[in-house]
C-alpha cells in the first residue's frame, strides 16, 4: 500500500528529517524513564531536612504540638504551591529564570529565587561535610563518641556504658553531665571552644575543609552526568535510606524509656500554637522539606514529557514526605527518650537545641547497637545519599537557571560553567569551616530562606493567578494533563495560600525574634547582616521590574502592561503540543494547527487532542463573548 503524503504545510520544524521526533526537548536532555522524576522529586524532597531539621523544629517548638500547625500549612501552602511549581515546569519545559517568559515583568522573582537556593546550597553542602567526617569516623572498630577520657573531653563528660554495667558503687551526680557524643560534636567536629562568637571565627578546621571539597567534588560529579543517569542513581539513593530509618526506628523503640520520648514527641502543647515562631517554623519547615519555592521541583518537571501526570506525582510526594518525616521524628524522639532517663532530666532539656541534634542523638544511638560502627556507618551512608539529592537539585537549579537564559554559550559548556559555580559556593563556604563557622550556619539557617522565601512564593502565586490569570493557567493545566485543576487548587492558589504566607509575614516581622545558638546571643551586626540576606532577596524583584520595562518602548504605563504580558513564545516547547493562542508562535513556526501533527503521529485523535479541541472552542467562545 502506498503510504499517505502529507503537505509540508502540516509538517512541523520539528519533523523535517521525515520523523515527527519526540515529544522532549532533546537539546536540555529529558528523564528517560518514567518512575527517574517520581523517584528524583522523592530524593529531593525526603532530605536532610526530614531527619536533621525536621526533629530538630519539631524538638524546639513543643514537640507534637508543632504536628498541628505542620499539617495545616501543608494542605494550605504545601500541596497547591508543589503542584502549581510543577506545572508551570512542566507546561513550559523551562528553568525558574527562564519560566517567567510567562511575565517578563516579574522576572526579579526568578532571581531572588536563584540566590536564596544558592545561600542554601553554601550550608547544606557543610551539612554533608559533616555527615562525610563522621562517616569516615565510623571506619575503626571503636567509635570515637562512645566512651570518655579523650583529649577533647571534660569533666562533665559521662560515660552510659560504665552506668550500665552496674559501676555505680559511689554516687554519681548525673543532673549536669553531658555525653560523649555531645563533646565530640562540640568539641572536637566543630572545636566550637576555640570561638568566642559569630565575629570570631577562629582557625580553619583542615579536616572540616578537606570534607567539604570532597562533598563538592561528589557534587559536581553528579551534576556532569545530568538527568539522564542521575534519574537511574535515584532508584538506590531514594529507596535504601527508608531501610535503616525503619531499622533504627525498631532498635529505638525497644531501648528502655523511650516511651518518654514518644509521649513527649505525641502531646500537643497546645500553648505553644499562640506563638508566631511555632507557626512560620511550621511552614518553612514545609517549603524546606518539600523544596517549595526553591526552584527544584519547576527544574525537575522541566524535564517531563508535556502529559507526565504530575497530579498523580504532587499527592504520593508531599504524603509520604510527611509520613517519612513523622517517621523521622519517632527514631530521634525514642532515643531522646532513654537518654532522658540514663541522665535523669526531661525530654526537653536531653540534648541542646541546634542543627547538631542528629549529630549528637543518632550518633550516640549506634554505640547502644551490636557492631556499632558497621550500623554507624550504614546510618551516615543514609544521610549521604539524603543530602546529595537535595545538593542536587539545587545546584541542577542553578545551573538550569542559567544555562536556559543563554542556551548558544553556555549549554555546550556546561560542564565547565558547573565547575565554576561549585568553586565558587566552595570558596564562599570556607567560613563555616572555621571554630566559629556553627554560628555562621546558624545565621544562613535563619536567614537565608526565610521572609525572603515568603515573598518571593507569594509573588509567584499572585502572578499566576492576577496577572496571568487562573482561567488561564488552569485552562494550561487542562491542556496539559487532559482536566481542570478542583476547587481546592483554585481556592488555595487564589486566597488560601496568599493569604496565609502574608499572615504568616506580617506577624513573623512583628514578632521577631534574633537568632541564637544553645546559650549564646548573636550581636546586632550579625542580625543586621542575616535581615540583609533575606531583604537582598526581595529587592531582586524590583530591580527586574526595572530592567523588563526599560526593554519596553512606548509611555510607562504601556511599557508594564507589555512587560506583564506573556512574551510571544511563551508556551509549550514543542510545536505539536502548541494548540490554541499557542498555535505558530514559535520562531520559524510553519504549521498553523499542531492537532494535525497529532494526528498523523497517533493515527486518529487522542483524548489529549480532544482536550486540546475542547480548550480551543472555550477560547473561541471566550472571544466571541468579550466582542
Amino acid at each position: 500500500l502506498a503510504q499517505p503524503v502529507t503537505p509540508e504545510l502540516l509538517v512541523s520544524p520539528s519533523s523535517q528529517d521525515g520523523d515527527l521526533g519526540s515529544e522532549c526537548p532533546e537539546d536540555r536532555g529529558n528523564w528517560t524513564g518514567r518512575l527517574d522524576f517520581l523517584l528524583s522529586c522523592i530524593g529531593y524532597c525526603v532530605g536532610l531536612g526530614n531527619v536533621w531539621r525536621f526533629p530538630y523544629r519539631a524538638y524546639t517548638n513543643g514537640g507534637g504540638a508543632f504536628l498541628v500547625p505542620y499539617f495545616i500549612m501543608l494542605a494550605i501552602c504545601g500541596i497547591p504551591i508543589f503542584f502549581m511549581e510543577l506545572s508551570l515546569g512542566q507546561f513550559s519545559s523551562l528553568g525558574p529564570l527562564a519560566v517567567w517568559k510567562i511575565s517578563p515583568l516579574f522576572k526579579g522573582v526568578g532571581m531572588g529565587t536563584i540566590l536564596i537556593v544558592s545561600l542554601v546550597a553554601i550550608y547544606y553542602n557543610m551539612i554533608i561535610a559533616y555527615v562525610l567526617f563522621y562517616l569516615f569516623a565510623s571506619l575503626t572498630s571503636d567509635l570515637p563518641w562512645q566512651h570518655c577520657g579523650n583529649w577533647w573531653n571534660t569533666d562533665l563528660c559521662l560515660d552510659h556504658h560504665i552506668i550500665k554495667m552496674g559501676n555505680t558503687t559511689f554516687p554519681v551526680n548525673i543532673t549536669n553531665t553531658v555525653s560523649p557524643s555531645e563533646e565530640y560534636w562540640s568539641r572536637y567536629v566543630l572545636h566550637i571552644q576555640g570561638s568566642s562568637g559569630i565575629g570570631d571565627p577562629g582557625r580553619i578546621r583542615w579536616n572540616l575543609c578537606l570534607c567539604l571539597l570532597l562533598s563538592w567534588t561528589i557534587v559536581y560529579l553528579c551534576i556532569l552526568k545530568g538527568v539522564k543517569s542521575s534519574g537511574k542513581v535515584v532508584y538506590f539513593t531514594a529507596t535504601f535510606p527508608y531501610l535503616i530509618l525503619v531499622m533504627l526506628l525498631i532498635r529505638g523503640v525497644t531501648l528502655e524509656g523511650a516511651w518518654k520520648g514518644i509521649r513527649f514527641y505525641l502531646t500537643p502543647q497546645f500553648d505553644h500554637l499562640l506563638s508566631s515562631k511555632v507557626w512560620i517554623e511550621a511552614a518553612l519547615q514545609i517549603f524546606y522539606s518539600l523544596g517549595v519555592g526553591f526552584g527544584g521541583l519547576l527544574t525537575f518537571a522541566s524535564y517531563n514529557t508535556f502529559h507526565q501526570n504530575i497530579y498523580r506525582d504532587t499527592f504520593i510526594v508531599t504524603l509520604g514526605n510527611a509520613i517519612t518525616s513523622i517517621l523521622a521524628g519517632f527514631a530521634i524522639f525514642s532515643v531522646l527518650g532513654y537518654m532522658s532517663q540514663e541522665l535523669g532530666v526531661p525530654v526537653n532539656q536531653v540534648a541542646k537545641a541546634g542543627p547538631g541534634l542528629a549529630f549528637v542523638v543518632y550518633p550516640q544511638a549506634m554505640t547502644m547497637l551490636p557492631l556499632s560502627p558497621f550500623w554507624s556507618f550504614l546510618f551516615f551512608f543514609m544521610l549521604l545519599n539524603l543530602g546529595l539529592d537535595s545538593q542536587f537539585a539545587f545546584m541542577e537549579t542553578i545551573v538550569t537557571a542559567v544555562t536556559d537564559e543563554f542556551p548558544y554559550y553556555l549549554r555546550p559548556k556546561k560542564a565547565s560553567f558547573s565547575a565554576v559555580i561549585c568553586i565558587a559556593l566552595f570558596l564562599m563556604g570556607l567560613i563555616l569551616t572555621t571554630e566559629g563557622g556553627m554560628y555562621w550556619l546558624v545565621l544562613l539557617d535563619d536567614y537565608s530562606a526565610g521572609f525572603g522565601l515568603m515573598v518571593v512564593v507569594i509573588t509567584t502565586c499572585l502572578v499566576v493567578t492576577r496577572v496571568y490569570g487562573i482561567k488561564r493557567f488552569c485552562r494550561d493545566v487542562h491542556m496539559m494533563l487532559g482536566f481542570k485543576p478542583g476547587p481546592y487548587f483554585r481556592a488555595c492558589w487564589m486566597v488560601l495560600s496568599p493569604a496565609t504566607m502574608m499572615a504568616l509575614l506580617v506577624y513573623n516581622i512583628i514578632k521577631y525574634q534574633p537568632s541564637e545558638y544553645g546559650s549564646y546571643r548573636f550581636p546586632a551586626w550579625a542580625e543586621i547582616l542575616g535581615i540583609l540576606m533575606g531583604v537582598l532577596s526581595c529587592l531582586m524583584i524590583p530591580v527586574g521590574m526595572v530592567v523588563a520595562v526599560l526593554q519596553e518602548e512606548g509611555t510607562l504605563w504601556e511599557r508594564v502592561q507589555q512587560a506583564s504580558r506573556p512574551a510571544m513564545d511563551w508556551g509549550p516547547s514543542l510545536e505539536e503540543n502548541r494548540t490554541g493562542m499557542y498555535v505558530a508562535s514559535l520562531a520559524g513556526s510553519q504549521s498553523p494547527k499542531p492537532l494535525m501533527v497529532h494526528m498523523r503521529k497517533y493515527g486518529g485523535i487522542t483524548s489529549y487532542e480532544n482536550t486540546a479541541i475542547e480548550v480551543d472552542r472555550e477560547m473561541e467562545e471566550e472571544e466571541e463573548s468579550m466582542m
